[in-house]
């Protein structure tokens, strides 16, 4: 599917598949969006020291450098083992035509904006000394066969409902639920209220909160 650059209203970019209609973040702002629902209602929350943390999907990498710079910024306190799960990767091309090195003050970052999507997949990547990045090239329902650790937090970030209503229905988030420890968090931009019946039935605590720009509501949702 053809994939066009667009900016978004904070300025950062993403991508549109123009077949679907569908924005890999939000048009109001995918750095904000980012940030909003991934780092402060998902990675501040948090409070052990080794974090294990599965995405779906990996998409154009912004959540992976959020997180990096938020790791950066807390002195590197943590250590993070990041799994990022994407069935389609985009091209090295796509990934340099959305400049997100200069969304980042910090060299550090510029200088992993393009690198992320050079790095082998299925390996552990040392980003930093206690950052590893593991990309998963697979579909989503393959997690049920794949050997993960317990995962502390989960950034579910699948194309909405409207174009892949099978990714928010029980069967995928029941996979996901088994990956995630006792006391993890699963953090979305979602508000739809099937997803978080089912999220309630598979055990989990759920809390509606202030939407990113653009939306009034998002979700997370505590594993018992």
């Amino acid at each position: 599917m053809k994939r066009e650059l667009i900016t978004t209203n904070d300025g950062s970019k993403t991508l549109l598949i123009n077949e679907l209609e569908e924005t890999y973040h939000s048009k109001h702002g995918a750095l904000q969006e980012a940030i909003h629902v991934f780092i402060n209602n998902g990675l501040k929350l948090i409070n052990s020291y080794e974090i294990n943390i599965l995405e779906l999907g990996f998409g154009t990498g912004l959540n992976v450098l959020v997180t990096f710079d938020e790791y950066l910024k807390n002195d590197k306190n943590h250590l993070i083992n990041y799994f990022g799960v994407e069935k389609y990767p985009i091209f090295l091309e796509e990934a340099s035509e959305l400049s997100y090195s200069e969304l980042f003050s910090n060299d550090f970052i510029k200088d992993l904006a393009l690198k992320i999507h050079e790095l082998d997949w299925e390996i552990p990547n040392e980003l930093a000394s206690d950052f590893y990045l593991t990309k998963l090239k697979k579909d989503f329902f393959d997690l049920k066969n794949t050997e993960l650790p317990l995962i502390d937090l989960v950034y579910f970030d699948c194309f909405g409902a409207r174009v892949q209503p099978d990714l928010w229905e029980m069967e995928l988030l029941e996979i996901v639920a088994a990956k995630i420890k006792s006391g993890g968090l699963l953090t979305t931009y979602s508000s739809k209220g099937s997803v978080r019946r089912n999220l309630i039935e598979l055990g989990f605590e759920v809390e509606k909160k202030q939407g990113p720009p653009g939306k009034r509501e998002m979700m997370i949702a505590w594993k018992k």
